[in-house]
């Protein structure tokens, strides 16, 4: 059995389906983490929904920003942007039965993959969150998206206020701010206050602050924390990060890691696999 972590699909199914032909993926056999982002700005977010829903229990998928957004423009809370492309899933005659599966799925996974920690999230973490506080402030805010009231969430979600965690913060402005760290974080300051204009990979780091996984004290150090969202960054391949996103709807590649058992020291082994996306492709005929 092997497991296999994904990076950014963003509606990218072909390039998904040539990814789990490269991996020679078996669902009688092996497991699929999906970090997040399935959908938007590919050519088609309604088919990559199709494909894993149909994996059932072989692929576990993390709600990403876009994914978020999608929830967001099919409550008509949120106007669809200029470069969206969700209308395969607007339009889709299983509209209702995508969206439901989509908004069932988790703000981040913990697994214990050969004794080794490893959580997953889509963007990152804050830096006084430890592992076990990272699953239970996802819960909350996966707890309000399965409820019948989600949509209320949704209509206050967008704001980058608070920027900062604190313990005593309540009601949306709470889930707003662990939605952020989990699907928005790239930059923090070390009291972890996050800064969001900035897009670009480490060489633009804002003064005054580091990348979230540098961060001072980070509390997840221990545990291998893996995350997508950041395609400017790029592939990062450390004993206590991975970073998964490898752009593949911005012409990169789509790729799977396949998680082995750890060294001596508990951290794991892993192995990258890769499958240009379609724009390569379409460059390279």
């Amino acid at each position: 059995m092997a497991l296999y972590l994904i990076g950014d699909i963003q509606g990218c199914d072909s390039a998904l389906e040539r990814l789990l032909a490269h991996i020679d993926f078996s669902p009688s056999r092996d497991t699929l983490y999906v970090l997040g982002d399935l959908v938007n700005r590919g050519p088609d977010s309604a088919g990559v929904l199709r494909r894993l829903r149909a994996l059932d229990d072989a692929a576990r998928c993390l709600l990403g920003n876009h994914d978020l957004h999608l929830l967001a423009v099919a409550q008509k809370l949120r106007k669809a942007h200029r470069k969206d492309t969700l209308d395969s899933v607007l339009y889709a005659p299983d509209r209702e039965n995508l969206l439901d599966w989509l908004r069932h799925q988790p703000m981040a996974i913990h697994l214990r993959h050969h004794g080794a920690s490893v959580l997953m999230v889509h963007a990152g973490v804050l830096p006084a969150w430890t592992c076990e506080k990272t699953m239970a402030l996802a819960a909350e805010v996966q707890n309000m998206l399965r409820g019948a009231d989600y949509a209320d969430f949704l209509a206050t979600m967008y704001s980058s206020l608070p920027d900062q965690w604190d313990d005593g913060l309540q009601g949306h402005d709470r889930l707003r701010v662990i939605v952020n760290a989990l699907t928005r974080i790239r930059f923090c300051d070390a009291q972890g206050r996050m800064e969001f204009e900035t897009k670009q990979g480490l060489a633009a780091t804002p003064s005054g602050y580091t990348a979230w996984f540098d961060a001072p004290g980070r509390r997840t150090v221990q545990d291998t924390v893996a995350f997508g969202h950041w395609s400017a960054l790029g592939w990062l391949g450390r004993s206590d990060v991975l970073s998964l996103d490898s752009g593949c709807v911005w012409g990169g590649s789509l790729s799977a890691l396949r998680l082995d058992a750890p060294d001596g020291h508990g951290r794991l082994h892993h192995t990258l696999m890769q499958v240009p996306c379609d724009q390569a492709q379409a460059l390279s005929d």
